[in-house]
């Protein structure tokens, strides 16, 4: 019985973010931040959550350590109503961390992997994935313990009829190295920005990387910022305008964000329009908040926000 919206699979790390600084670092020098905060991090996390507080039946499969930073995710995971059962707890392994520095809308990031590296295939019971409606993954360069089979993953969600969504996020080698004829025919939703559809293709454009994968691929949504976004499907390209934050507080979590409205319209049957239209106001409701889930508590105050700050209403 399929009582889970949507089940995420992948990495769980703590942020720790520093604002206010003057400049990004140099070797052998130091800045001061005058801001830190500690929330929650990683891209599927902040997908989980933003998810969950918009009203969908949220479920993980990861993997932490037995400590301060991992008991901080599960309780901050549940406290947005995440359902955190399948969430392994290492005795020997520690919970991944990312060291954010914001310059005004630019960051640099910093990751310890830890517990992260070694989640894989094997940690994944079938039964777990059968009763979810969709599977969501991301951040495939920074899962060594799953990548070579994220294809299997997409095959096995898809025999138990969910659909998939994947955002691949950023390589930190810069290798891009990906099976894309492996994994994309499994994916419905294809959910790069457009710096890592451009690397990951090796192209020079939005049309041409699309060109390249569009014979594998289902529905393609380009993440552009305060460009706002574009999506392909069936041959159309749709590109929806931004909902511009004028005093953005920072952009940690936007993209997941994005990713967060838009699945929460998908999993509704929604016209790809509106899920388009969506995942651009949850990306710019994550910049009125610092980190990438203050902004999202529940629905009826994201919509708040949404049409006091932004002119929306559903």
């Amino acid at each position: 019985m399929k009582n889970i919206d949507v089940i995420v699979v992948g990495e769980l790390n703590t942020d720790i973010i520093l604002d206010q600084i003057g400049a990004f670092p140099e070797m052998g020098k130091e800045i001061v931040a005058r801001q830190m905060a500690i929330t929650l991090g990683s891209s599927s996390a902040i997908f989980a959550s933003n998810l969950s507080s918009l009203g969908a039946k949220v479920a993980f499969i990861g993997k932490i350590g037995k400590d301060h930073f991992g008991e901080f995710i599960i309780h901050t995971l549940q406290s947005k109503g995440v359902d955190t059962s399948s969430i392994r707890q290492s005795e020997v392994l520690r919970t991944g961390t990312t060291l954010v520095l914001n310059y005004n809308e630019e960051r640099a990031m910093v990751t310890y992997p830890g517990a992260m590296d070694e989640l894989s295939l094997n940690d994944i019971i079938p039964t777990q994935l059968a009763c979810a409606k969709h599977l969501h993954f991301s951040s495939y360069y920074l899962q060594a313990g799953l990548r070579e089979n994220i294809g299997k993953l997409f095959r096995l969600a898809k025999a138990y009829g969910l659909t998939t969504s994947f955002d691949p996020q950023w390589d930190p080698a810069e290798k891009w190295h990906m099976n894309m004829e492996d994994i994309l025919p499994f994916v419905d939703v294809f959910l790069p920005n457009e710096k890592e559809l451009l690397n990951i293709t090796a192209t020079h454009s939005i049309q041409e990387a699309i060109d390249s994968i569009k014979h594998i691929s289902n529905i393609i949504v380009v993440k552009m910022g305060n460009e706002g976004s574009l999506s392909w499907y069936n041959g159309n390209l749709l590109h929806k305008e931004p909902f511009l934050n004028k005093t953005v507080v920072d952009a940690i979590g936007a993209g997941d964000s994005f990713n967060a409205g838009f699945i929460f319209k998908f999993i509704q049957d929604a016209a790809l329009e509106v899920c388009q239209e969506f995942g651009n106001l949850a990306g710019a409701i994550s910049t009125t908040e610092r980190g990438g889930t203050s902004a999202f508590t529940d629905h009826k105050k994201v919509m708040k926000v949404a049409k006091e700050r932004f002119g929306y209403a559903e």
